[in-house]
């Protein structure tokens, strides 16, 4: 018997149209869950630079993951830009927008570039200084904003600690952001905040190994005097005390130099161990009581000289 050629190729139409039916709805559904995620007006092609998106502008799931972290940070800082913008305004100084942003260890400066697009982007002034000691990374840095057109990020070529005496920032800036600087770079992005009269901070710290070394230096000697020392006999405890006595010490430090400080999560445990999200205010209410805790710290805890070093310079941040 002949085969029914008429009725084969009748079925091979059918399923390829089945297949581009349910090919487009795939990609309508695709598009509709990326314009879901993305806020209005933002730059395509800037998620795709970044890796967040892919080329053909799909979205997978550690790329959605990403994206929801760099939101979740996102929402923090629009509220501290924000009410920094309402007090300009109000003390009629300059305009609310005229506002300036220095991220220190930017690295490829995701976080500079998702604050320009969400936020400066739309606006007629303000500046993002992206702060990288990676000469490569700040070259494409600015390859990438001249390309996408934002004018008003600058991207330099400096030490977190030289950036503070630096002529190529200005003498004040509103933002001081440092997301994962590691070690003692956070320290210095403090440092460079209160010389520049910061008002707000946004700080991610990372792999604080300096308070570790201190309290590995002298650990028999703090075994004999306190039982305190228990906390970090052991060298992983050790390494997990340096880390939270650190971000203790620079909270306290930031509220003895007159900010309100908030600290919170910024994913969840399961994303990243580099967790802590330390949001400070500038009220010009100086805590003595703070600057004596830093004190009484560095003596408990057989600390003094990194008190010394790290957490004693003051700012007049009038």
């Amino acid at each position: 018997m002949k085969p029914n050629t008429s009725v084969e190729g009748k079925t091979v139409r059918t399923r390829k149209v089945a297949q581009a039916l349910g090919s487009g709805r795939r990609e309508a559904a695709r598009e509709q869950q990326l314009a879901e995620l993305l806020r209005p007006g933002q730059s395509i092609a800037l998620l795709q630079q970044l890796h967040i998106l892919t080329r053909d502008g799909q979205l997978n799931q550690d790329s959605r993951r990403k994206l929801k972290q760099v939101y979740h940070l996102y929402q923090f800082i629009e509220g501290l830009l924000s009410e920094l913008a309402q007090q300009a305004t109000e003390a009629g100084a300059r305009t609310g927008s005229d506002l300036s942003v220095a991220d220190h260890g930017a690295g490829k400066s995701y976080l500079g570039f998702i604050l320009y697009d969400l936020f400066f982007k739309g606006l007629d002034s303000g500046h993002v200084y992206g702060i990288e000691s990676r000469s490569e990374l700040v070259e494409k840095s600015r390859a990438l904003a001249a390309h996408l057109g934002f004018a008003r990020m600058q991207f330099l070529d400096l030490t977190v600690a030289a950036s503070a005496q630096s002529a190529l920032l200005p003498s004040h800036i509103d933002l001081v952001t440092a997301l994962h600087a590691c070690d003692s770079a956070t320290d210095d992005a403090i440092a460079f905040g209160l010389t520049k009269q910061a008002r707000a901070f946004a700080l991610v710290p990372c792999c604080q190994a300096e308070a570790a070394r201190h309290l590995g230096s002298n650990k028999a000697l703090m075994l004999a005097r306190t039982p305190l020392a228990e906390l970090w006999r052991h060298p992983l405890h050790t390494r997990e005390m340096g880390s939270q006595i650190t971000n203790v010490l620079r909270c306290l430090y930031l509220e003895a130099n007159g900010y309100q400080v908030t600290v919170t999560e910024l994913v969840g445990w399961e994303h990243s161990m580099k967790n802590e999200l330390i949001l400070a205010r500038y009220t010009g209410h100086k805590k003595r009581s703070a600057e004596l805790r830093i004190q009484e710290i560095g003596e408990q805890f057989g600390l003094k000289a990194l008190i010394d070093k790290r957490f004693t310079w003051r700012a007049d941040n009038s």
